[in-house]
């Protein structure tokens, strides 16, 4: 496989991540939870999940579809491979040194999940990390 066919499989697992999202929800029952807080707390929190949301899928759309442009040796190339790769190192990151663990489901699926994601994560930040020092060996 070269950098290009990966760069389409991390678009297309960026795709099934947002669509697997609208589970999570109702896994973590948000809207239980999030009844607790302020109505203004409560809109910014749904609103920075859509945004999220919508960078995952934008994402896995310019990659899935446009793959090759992703790595033509362009600054403008290297600089989003760059950011997208800061990006799912970053949410690595987060889950292991910041999310509180206390409020996790517990059970094997669960953990089965998580492991899963964190592996995905890993693959794309993996993945652009490496295609942005292929454009950057280019320029």
């Amino acid at each position: 496989m070269n950098i290009q066919s990966i760069i389409r499989l991390a678009g297309f697992a960026q795709i099934a991540l947002v669509l697997g999202s609208f589970a999570i929800p109702g896994i973590l029952n948000w809207r239980g939870e999030l009844v607790k807080v302020q109505i203004l707390i409560r809109q910014m929190f749904w609103t920075y999940a859509a945004y999220i949301l919508v960078i995952n899928l934008c994402f896995g759309l310019v990659s899935a579809l446009c793959y090759n442009t992703l790595v033509n040796g362009s600054l403008l190339a290297m600089l989003l491979c760059g950011f997208i790769a800061v990006y799912w190192i970053s949410r690595v990151l987060i889950q292991f040194f910041y999310f509180d663990r206390g409020g996790f489901p517990m059970g094997i699926w669960p953990k089965l999940c998580e492991a899963v994601l964190v592996m995905l994560f890993v693959f794309l930040g993996v993945v652009y990390s490496w295609a942005a020092y292929i454009n950057y060996l280019q320029n």
